[in-house]
């Protein structure tokens, strides 16, 4: 599945550099400024990724046996994610950080998580 959805993904950027490349070729330097400004990702294109991959990473950790996910709240903002909240166990932190880091799109995890134990 990851698979496949990579392959849609690097085929939509050829498709997209290829047509930048065809547009490219007027003489008139200005024409092109316009289109390259318009290929960066919009404000609710990236929001709509974070949110994406931050539902990837949670639904990671609630999969990752031996981890208590009720009190862990995820962030992500463009590959960083943010793991916050409260677990019973440092064994716990530990294999959140390990499993979010194993999330493809994830490029660094901070982990702001606390140990409280069960009842407190």
């Amino acid at each position: 599945m990851k698979a496949f959805t990579a392959i849609k993904m690097v085929g939509g950027a050829l498709i997209v550099l290829a047509s930048l490349n065809a547009n490219a070729q007027s003489s008139d330097a200005t024409a092109a400024a316009p289109m390259a400004a318009s290929s960066a990702p919009s404000a609710k294109q990236a929001k709509s990724a974070n949110r994406a991959l931050g539902r990837k990473v949670r639904g990671v950790l609630a999969k990752t046996k031996g981890l208590s996910v009720n009190n862990i709240t995820v962030r992500a903002r463009g590959g960083a994610v943010t793991l916050a909240g409260s677990v019973p166990e440092q064994q716990q932190v530990d294999l959140a950080t390990t499993a979010a880091q194993g999330v493809a799109g994830v490029t660094s995890v901070k982990n702001a998580l606390t140990i409280r134990p069960v009842g407190q």
